[in-house]
């Protein structure tokens, strides 16, 4: 009888298990969809990271902005990454060491960004007549600590300032000096700036420079050094020069703000976000700003949801591409892409602070 039981439990257990089994195996039309597109959005990547590499070490010519091929095929292999994981979440798997969340990547591709990451050293390599400094990192908090001195700062507020811009340091270019640009043709050196933002910064710090000398003689005698050294070429390429023109340019006038800034956003890495915004929707960014109400300014131009999708923020999956407007507080939320860059940048900073 005994035998008999087992028989027939087994023969039941085959009836129920057999039916959750091809449950699991079949796909709905969406998964089917989700998973195409993925594999596509990879082979795509993969193919054209072997382009590049095949293309650089065979010494071959690149095509103009060579990096926005492996930019777009990035952000489609994380995005089409998210579209399935929406469809199917048990595709999320471990964390990665790029602290993407991993709904959004799989870490089995880590390998592939790293590449990806190599190949941009390449392509943004410095031109031969860059003028590198001894000490990039300090450079950037010692301009921006006393440029926001010259705006009015107290000593800890503009303290606040050299962190903030060392963050936007590493937002840029992963803390890499004087580099190119493998998706622009426009924005270049340290702080990625334009001929004309360029030669407004300058302009700015021109006005400012007898104020400056008051404050720290000795910073200005070597902002006279650098000065005459980038004399006759172009200042983007000379550290010092790039670093200060683009803080005068786009972030000085807002260092002003900042006692209310760490009020709203007592995190240091929210901080470092909203200066980075400065950099990439600055119109706005100064409107929240002067909203009184920084969190909950809401955004909703076709032109600015594009550029913050441009620059990685809302750019990944269909449902955040879909989004036509969002606050300051969601777009804050969503630029974890740069969460890593400024964890690096507190990092260095408490290396270097003055003490």
């Amino acid at each position: 009888m005994g035998f008999r039981r087992l028989a027939i439990f087994a023969v039941v257990a085959f009836f129920v298990a057999a039916p959750a089994a091809g449950q699991q195996r079949a796909l709905t039309p969406r998964q089917t969809e989700a998973v195409a597109a993925y594999d596509k959005a990879l082979a795509d990547f993969k193919s054209i990271l072997a382009e590049r590499r095949r293309q650089i070490d065979a010494r071959e010519p690149l095509p103009n902005l060579p990096g926005q091929a492996l930019y777009l095929a990035r952000v489609a292999v994380i995005s089409s990454y998210k579209d399935l994981t929406d469809a199917m979440p048990s595709r999320i798997g471990r964390p990665n060491k790029f602290e993407i969340p991993p709904a959004y990547f799989d870490a089995d591709i880590e390998p592939l960004i790293d590449e990806y990451s190599k190949l941009f050293d390449v392509m943004e390599a410095p031109p031969a007549n860059a003028q590198n400094s001894a000490t990039p990192f300090k450079d950037v908090v010692d301009l921006a600590t006393v440029i926001a001195r010259a705006k009015g700062l107290a000593p800890d507020h503009a303290a606040a300032a050299g962190r903030i811009s060392l963050g936007l340091f590493f937002a840029e270019t992963n803390g890499k000096q004087n580099v190119r640009n493998g998706r622009s043709n426009t924005y270049m050196g340290s702080f990625q700036t334009g001929p004309s933002e360029d030669r407004n910064g300058h302009r700015k710090w021109q006005a400012i420079k007898a104020e400056i000398a008051a404050i720290d003689p000795h910073l200005s005698a070597r902002d006279d050094k650098e000065e005459a050294r980038a004399s006759g070429t172009d200042r983007r390429f000379n550290h010092w020069t790039n670093v200060r023109d683009g803080l005068m340019n786009a972030h000085a006038d807002v260092f002003r703000e900042i006692p209310g800034i760490v009020k709203t956003l007592p995190d240091p890495i929210d901080q470092m976000k909203l200066f980075e915004l400065i950099q990439i929707v600055p119109t706005p960014t100064r409107a929240a700003l002067k909203s009184g109400d920084l969190l909950n300014y809401r955004v909703s131009s076709p032109t600015i949801m594009k550029h913050l999708r441009n620059n990685s923020i809302f750019a990944f999956g269909r449902a955040d591409r879909a989004r036509n407007s969002a606050s300051f507080r969601e777009i804050l939320g969503a630029m974890w892409l740069f969460n890593r860059k400024f964890e690096k940048a507190m990092a260095k900073y408490a290396e270097i602070k003055p003490r």
